[in-house]
This record gives C-alpha cells, sequence and structure tokens, in this order.
C-alpha cells in the first residue's frame, strides 16, 4: 500500500518552474530516495511532501486522504523532516529532543523513557546534558534526526542528510536510517546527489532532472538498467 500518492505536482518561483507534473508514490515502510544534481528540484519536492511548501497545482494523497491545504495541521502531527543543515536550540541535547514531546502534552516519565530510548539509536547515549549548539556537525545532525524521529512519525523526509559530513558520521547516519525502518516501520524519503549511498540505502530510487522525475524503480534496476538516457549519464558522472 502506499503511503504518499501525488499527481501533478508543480511549483514555481518568480515565474521560474522548479517543479514540473510530478507523480510519484511512496509505499510504507520502505526507504525511497530522490535523487539527482543540485538545483533539480529536491529539496522543493521534499518540503510539498512534509506540508512546508504549497503546490501551484496537482494532487497530494496521504495514507489514503487527500491533502487539505487550507487545513494540513492534524496530518503535520504524522509527517517530520531533517534538513541539510540543522538548526539547534540554545539548550541541552536532552532539552531538544524533548521539545517537541513536551508540545504534545507527553508526561515527564514518558518524555524521559522516549528521549533516552532515541538517544541509543542515534548513538549518543550520555550526551543529555550537552550544550546542543556546541556539539560537530555529524552530532548535530544525529539530534536533529532523534528529534524528528521521537516523534514517531508515519513519514520521516530527510534532504541530504549527510552532506558534507565526515565519513564515519556517514556511515551511523545510514545505520540509523535502516534501524528506524527496521525497527518501527517508518517510511523514509531521503534527497542526495551521491549515487552510492542512493545504491547502498533505498529499496527504490526516483531519478530528478529540470523539476521532473525522469525515471523510478527499485534501485538495482534503475542502476544496473537504466532506462532513461538522462539517468544513464547521471549514473555514469556524465550529468552536473
Amino acid at each position: 500500500m502506499s503511503l504518499v500518492r501525488i499527481s501533478n505536482i508543480s511549483k514555481s518561483y518568480e515565474g521560474k518552474k522548479v517543479l514540473d507534473g510530478i507523480n510519484l508514490e511512496v509505499k510504507k515502510g520502505e526507504i525511497f530516495c530522490v535523487m539527482g544534481h543540485s538545483g533539480a528540484g529536491k529539496t522543493t519536492l521534499l518540503r510539498i511532501l512534509a506540508l512546508l511548501e504549497r503546490p501551484d497545482s496537482g494532487e497530494y494523497v496521504f495514507d489514503g486522504k487527500p491533502v487539505n491545504w487550507s487545513r494540513p495541521g492534524e496530518l503535520r502531527k504524522s509527517i517530520t523532516m531533517v534538513f541539510q543543515t540543522p538548526v539547534m536550540f540554545n539548550t541541552t541535547v536532552f532539552k531538544n529532543i524533548a521539545y517537541g514531546l513536551k508540545l504534545r502534552g507527553y508526561s515527564k516519565a514518558e518524555i524521559e523513557k522516549k528521549v533516552h530510548e532515541v538517544l541509543s539509536l542515534v548513538r549518543l547515549k550520555g550526551y543529555e546534558k550537552r550544550k546542543a549548539k556546541t556539539l560537530s556537525g555529524g552530532e548535530k545532525q544525529r539530534v536533529a534526526i532523534a528529534r524528528a524521529i521521537v516523534l514517531e512519525p508515519k513519514l520521516l523526509l530527510m534532504d541530504e542528510p549527510t552532506a558534507n559530513l565526515d565519513p564515519t558520521n556517514s556511515a551511523i547516519i545510514e545505520d540509523i536510517v535502516r534501524e528506524i525502518t527496521k525497527e518501527n516501520g517508518t517510511t523514509i524519503v531521503f534527497s542526495t546527489h551521491n549515487m552510492f549511498q542512493a545504491k547502498r540505502l533505498a529499496d527504490r530510487v526516483a531519478h530528478m532532472y529540470a523539476g521532473r522525475i525522469v525515471e523510478v524503480g527499485k534501485t538495482k534496476e534503475v542502476f544496473e538498467r537504466p532506462k532513461s538516457e538522462l539517468t544513464k549519464r547521471f549514473i555514469n558522472g556524465e550529468l552536473f
């Protein structure tokens, strides 16, 4: 069954078309990658999926229900997004992660339990009292992931989650992504221009170029037998 289905989604900024008739379906419980060069429209697509941007046209069906763009509030509880450059609140790691739970009315005991569980998952156990703003870039990204997944979303969106990170933190984050889906059944959609990461992580991939999706399929099939000439050139490093 699909969790996400979008049809003919388009978006323009100041007369420039960024998304042009996007059609896409994401299945429940899969890790889905949107890959493409910088400027292809990946971030805009993810922001629409996160209900942070409203498309100019098209339909978005989430978990079987069409999105009401005038009142998307309740759906936002089912979707979280981790950005390429995370912003930390000027407080401890624990309070950064607990913030969303407090807003949703969880008890102190529930918050303690959930925060400690998610810190173990993101390999930051013992960091509870550390100031979030003093962490390394990779550690901040893991706090941002913890802050998102502690809310137990149905859909987790990640925009270039390991861009500019060292190999160690990148590997840790990739492991976390696999564990989130395996343990919680969370559907994950991430964007990347890193083909190797797409091959390692994704069940299925979509290749975006100039605001359009030019190919979608199972990861192995797309990389070994691409149908689109543009995808073939992207995989061969000829498309920038």
